[in-house]
């Protein structure tokens, strides 16, 4: 099941997510829309997606991620065929607006959700496999949607990513997705109860989301995800500007933002699993750190080993930000309660990334100049940092229940 939801978020994530920036041109020469009113649809679905993330969280702790992620794939497909029909900037903002909430239905947010209740002792290495096999998306599906454009044109090709988006997603989601491991009389990470027997095991006791909203720990964890959001969404954007702005061709300033990409994987492998070893909120800080420490030495250094330095750091913590949330978020509130409490920051973090290029847009027109912007960037993650270790989540005592076999005569424990 985690293999094939990863396989299904690599789709879903080069859809909806990756492929846009492929379709800027080809629209804008035919439907002859400035590069702001095209972008300003994607711009909406992030802000509807970061609001969507409430709902769509609070749904995933009563119900589980089956329902709502085939339901969102097959609208997210039913959309992106809409898109390829899009005449009028009002048809085509209504449809980015749906992009938006089925966004919220099928990446990040359902799937984590999904691994923190599937996974206790295992989960660093779940969250590992999760985002090393998602993360081929921008790979697999920038070239793919810019040939598909070239062979087909930009309205047949979303055409065909449509029934792609729907032949990889809606039978994964359909057929194979389950709540929790107890659906299938099994225990979480595949223990002893797998064969039904009548055990005893260990669950994590979960925090509600008012006792989580409660807790400052939990609001710091919000606040550093917020900044460095803020700071990797905005050299995502500027990143290819500032170094042509120094000299470099433009050949060598989308090589060095494609790496950062490529490096976000190495990031994912060698980090995520050192939460399990040592405390996560210490490895999230020194994510942070590798950000901070790359933007500056990018900006002290503008020859080209300092570039590389930076593709280097800033790739590695850029790939790694997602699954530490995600981790985090689990081991210290729990799986009851985590889509509703994984929600908010999900919200924050989405929220970020839809006003960063603005904000950033908005300094660099104050100040004239990119090296401010970065600058910026750099405190953001600095700032992070302490947050991150200011995050320390509640105590939470374990729960001993019955295995599986014996459910029922533990239903009324808050496990």
């Amino acid at each position: 099941m985690l293999v094939a939801v990863s396989l299904g978020q690599i789709t879903s994530w080069g859809v909806l997510f990756y492929s846009f920036a492929v379709f800027l041109t080809p629209m804008q020469e035919e439907l002859g829309w400035s590069v702001a009113q095209l972008t300003g649809g994607y711009s909406l679905a992030l802000l509807v997606s970061a609001v969507a993330a409430l709902p769509v969280g609070r749904w995933l702790d009563r119900h589980g991620p089956r329902a709502l992620m085939t339901a969102g794939s097959i609208a997210a497909a039913l959309l992106v065929a809409g898109w390829a029909t899009a005449d009028s900037l009002l048809v085509y903002y209504l449809i980015w607006l749906g992009i938006g909430v089925v966004m919220a239905a099928v990446l990040y947010e359902p799937a984590f959700h999904m691994v923190a209740n599937w996974f206790r002792r295992l989960r660093g290495r779940a969250l590992t496999v999760l985002t090393v096999i998602a993360g081929l998306a921008s790979v697999i599906y920038i070239p793919l949607a810019s040939w598909l454009v070239g062979q087909f044109g930009w309205r047949d090709a979303l055409l065909i990513l449509a029934a792609i988006l729907a032949l990889g997603t809606v039978p994964i989601h359909a057929l194979l997705l389950r709540h929790s491991p107890a659906d299938m009389g099994l225990e979480p990470d595949g223990g002893p109860g797998a064969a039904g027997e009548a055990t005893m095991m260990t669950s994590e006791r979960s925090l509600t989301r008012e006792e989580a909203f409660r807790h400052p720990g939990f609001w710091w964890l919000a606040a550093a995800f917020f900044l460095a959001n803020l700071g990797t969404m905005a050299v995502t954007v500027y990143l290819i500007p500032y170094l042509i702005s120094e000299g470099y061709s433009r050949s060598f300033a989308a090589g060095a933002a494609g790496a950062v990409g490529l490096l976000a994987m190495p990031g994912r492998v060698v980090l995520t699993p050192l939460g399990d070893v040592i405390d996560r909120r210490y490895v999230t800080a020194l994510i942070f750190g590798m950000q901070a420490l790359a933007v500056a030495l990018l900006l002290a250094n503008q020859s080209r080993a300092g570039v590389i330095a930076f593709v280097i750091l800033f790739g590695a913590g850029f790939g790694a930000i997602t699954p530490a949330r995600a981790a985090l978020v689990a081991e210290g509130y729990g799986p009851a309660h985590y889509g509703s409490i994984n929600g908010v920051i999900a919200f924050c973090m989405t929220f970020a990334r839809a006003i960063a290029p603005v904000g950033a847009g908005l300094l660099y027109g104050w100040f004239g100049g990119y090296a401010t912007v970065l600058w910026v960037v750099a405190a953001f993650s600095a700032v992070a940092i302490f947050a991150a270790l200011l995050a320390r989540p509640p105590e939470r005592a374990p729960l001993t229940v019955a295995g599986p076999r014996s459910m029922s005569a533990t239903k009324g424990v808050q496990g």
